[in-house]
């Protein structure tokens, strides 16, 4: 029996796809189709796949080519598939001529010329392409324009910038709008980035026309105002997404999956540190710049919430203030009491600390190394080092092309956010007291 392998990601199965597995199956007499996993995609790059692994599955299964189907999950596993089933042949697009020469070490290698004019990309972007438009400060958005070009199924159509140029890269195509009405009138969904204080009335603004919104967490400073906008968004049928670039790369999403897991056992304490330092500002500056916790509070809270929950004991937040100002701190300071965990962020744009995540469990800990928000790699730490494990994952864009694409596919499949309203509630809730005053000020 000649057996023959092939491996896709198969998102959005197209005749393209059939053909070719149609023309792999007539090269022997069982043929092993691989099935790339969601993390192995991401890892390569493609962090656009509209559909999940079981739904990719079941469509190649559903064309009733495949004797057996894999998944693949890893580097090197085609070497240890071929070896493992007894592969006489292994087969993939001719688009990839070359790259698996390496494999005829073990196996016959045949690159088959691809259906013209299909694929997946092209499915992705023509359909339900979204016309994005981009407000806030220059430097935020540039990047996010620059990435946008990394995931399909958009188009920026236009931005609205709201301090000084500072350059175009990413936008040099792109229509410069003036009007924040026009912009929204003229977009399908909208990136918001604007300073807090002017989001509730953007936000909303864009729901009532019904736009969908992306924002830059936090939502609102006022939780009756954040509420009132999550109601508006379902009310209207909009997505309404919490932008925490964070909690989009694959690292970060799969340790707080490791921690829930009992991988360290019962969680019983949760540090992260977020600090910069920033420049002397003009009181016109002043005006555009996000003080050190409304800049760097969403993203320490974040595993904070996803691993304790929202109904914290009690609390008790420490800042230090901007001389001459009475809400802008260098540094603050939050520690929380669970019902059987204790929790601590510090973030700071006016001080500098080790920016590390560690989260405390029964059994071993979790560290991650600062910059721990652009998470990449991190540690499973035991009582016995020898036990210690390392974990690596590529980390694309600082995980915004991971927060547009699942946007988009959350707009296009109506599925909810990932960062749930309870946590962006609380993340505002926090933020309304701090400005109510309810800090003690060092």
């Amino acid at each position: 029996m000649k057996k023959v392998i092939t491996y896709g990601t198969y998102d959005l199965l197209h005749y393209g796809h059939i053909r070719l597995l149609e023309r792999a199956k007539a090269l022997g007499d069982y043929l092993i189709v691989g099935v790339t996993s969601d993390d192995f995609d991401i890892s390569r790059g493609k962090i656009n796949v509209q559909q999940s692994l079981m739904e990719r599955i079941e469509a190649v299964r559903a064309t009733g080519l495949a004797d057996k189907i894999v998944i693949e999950q890893y580097e090197g596993q085609k070497i240890d598939d071929i070896q493992k089933y007894g592969v006489d042949i292994f087969t993939v697009g001719s688009d990839w001529v070359g790259v698996f020469d390496y494999l005829k070490e073990y196996c016959e290698v045949v690159y088959l010329d691809r259906t013209q004019g299909v694929s997946s990309s092209e499915i992705r972007s023509k359909e339900n392409a979204l016309r994005f438009g981009l407000v806030g400060d220059t430097n935020v958005i540039n990047k996010f324009a620059l990435e946008c070009r990394n995931v399909n199924g958009i188009e920026v159509i236009g931005y609205l910038s709201l301090n000084p140029m500072q350059g175009k890269e990413g936008l040099e195509d792109t229509a410069a709008y003036t009007s924040f009405e026009a912009l929204v009138h003229d977009s399908d969904a909208l990136f918001i980035r604007s300073h807090p204080t002017k989001h509730y009335d953007q936000i909303k603004h864009a729901l009532l026309q019904k736009k969908h919104v992306l924002y830059e967490s936090p939502l609102t400073l006022n939780h009756a105002q954040a509420k009132e906008l999550f109601e508006l968004a379902e009310e209207n049928g909009c997505v309404l997404y919490a932008g925490i670039k964070t909690a989009y790369s694959t690292a970060y999403a799969r340790m707080i999956l490791m921690a829930k897991t009992g991988k360290i056992g019962d969680i019983v304490s949760v540090d992260a540190v977020c600090t910069s330092l920033q420049d002397d500002l003009t009181k016109k500056e002043m005006q555009h710049t996000w003080n050190s916790l409304t800049a760097w509070g969403p993203t320490a809270m974040l595993p904070v919430f996803q691993l304790l929950g929202t109904d914290p004991l009690e609390k008790r937040v420490v800042s230090r203030l901007l001389t001459g100002t009475g809400d802008f701190d260098t540094f603050t300071k939050i520690d929380w009491t669970f019902p059987h965990a204790v929790a601590s962020v510090k973030v700071g744009k006016g001080v500098k600390a080790e920016g590390q995540l560690i989260i405390g469990g029964t059994k071993g800990y979790i560290y991650v190394p600062a910059p721990w928000w652009k998470t990449d790699y991190f540690e499973v730490r035991a009582e016995d080092p020898s036990q210690n494990k390392r974990f690596f994952y590529q980390l694309e864009g600082e995980g915004i092309p991971g927060m547009i694409a699942s946007f988009v596919k959350s707009v296009n499949r109506n599925k909810l956010a990932y960062i749930g309203e309870k946590i962006s509630l609380e993340i505002v809730k926090m933020m309304e007291e701090w400005h109510s005053g309810k800090f003690t000020q060092i």
